[in-house]
């Protein structure tokens, strides 16, 4: 049975080309409307200019939407339609460039929401606000189907994002998946064999045996070390394997507390005891006695 990190990768790649997916077909309906609603203007001004009469002009005049297209009859109202298209596009693309993770460093630096060390909350959040954009107007099918399925995979990337956070991206990403898992510190060493490759210098091999890989004998606690598990721990025997993975340990230097006692020299000691001598009573007696 494959280990729970390989369903993530592939769970979270295939949401991926999904999002991918839907953000391309959002991005040529987007187009597909500018231009139904170039012609649709078009066509609404040459009928408008070929109507005689009051009653058709009037007609023109009264409707809130120009027919067949998302353009409202107002002042500006195709200006406003096109840059609201544009920005969907602008939109989309980025979105695309940011699920493709290039360039990572830009996103980084100048739009950091949506990029590696953030989750995919935010990219969910994206994807519906701009699916919600475009289904709140009257477009055509294959508009309508492209939108509703990139909102929904925008609700389901703002769950994901909810579940895994900010490691979404790190744990869908192909090099890390190529690096496999990489712990801070080493739980464990690989046998004498693979780390003497060269087996030339038997000296070293001899050196390595004797003070890394004592396994066979107890240490010097008295436990008699397994060797399946090689943990060395913080003792000595860490220390020497600690060096031969190319890590240094240094010794602290040793220093006394600011409300430590200075340390007294003997000249002082020397002197503080001179007054319990000279407190014992000496009398002076006589070279003849009474």
């Amino acid at each position: 049975m494959a280990p729970i990190r390989t369903y993530i990768f592939f769970g979270l790649n295939a949401v991926r080309v999904l999002s991918i997916v839907s953000l391309l077909l959002v991005f040529a309906s987007s187009i597909l409307v500018i231009v139904t609603d170039i012609e649709a203007v078009n066509a609404y001004q040459s009928a408008k200019q070929t109507s005689n009469t009051t009653s058709a002009n009037e007609a023109f005049v009264d409707c809130e939407y120009i027919l067949d297209s998302t353009v409202p009859n107002q002042i500006g109202g195709v200006f406003w339609a096109v840059i609201n298209r544009l920005l969907i596009i602008f939109q989309v693309i980025t979105l695309i460039l940011s699920e493709l993770g290039w360039p990572a460093v830009f996103f980084d630096r100048f739009f950091p929401v949506l990029g590696t060390q953030f989750g995919l909350g935010a990219l969910g959040i994206f994807q519906g606000l701009i699916g919600a954009s475009v289904l709140s107007q009257h477009v055509d099918d294959f508009t309508l189907v492209a939108a509703f399925f990139l909102f929904v995979i925008g609700c389901l990337n703002m769950l994901l994002g909810l579940i895994f956070r900010e490691s979404a991206k790190q744990r869908r990403s192909i090099r890390a998946w190529r690096a496999g898992p990489q712990d801070t510190l080493p739980t464990h060493l690989p046998p004498a064999a693979n780390l003497n490759r060269s087996a030339t210098s038997s000296s070293g091999q001899s050196f390595t045996s004797s003070t890394v890989y004592e396994e066979k004998g107890p240490d010097e606690f008295g436990a008699i070390r397994n060797a399946s598990r090689a943990g060395y721990g913080f003792g000595r025997q860490g220390e020497k394997a600690a060096g031969m993975k190319g890590f240094l340990i240094s010794k602290p230097l040793e220093t006394l507390p600011r409300y430590a006692a200075r340390p007294t020299s003997a000249r002082s000691a020397s002197r503080s005891q001179s007054p319990a001598r000279d407190s014992e009573p000496h009398f002076n007696s006589s070279t003849t006695a009474l």
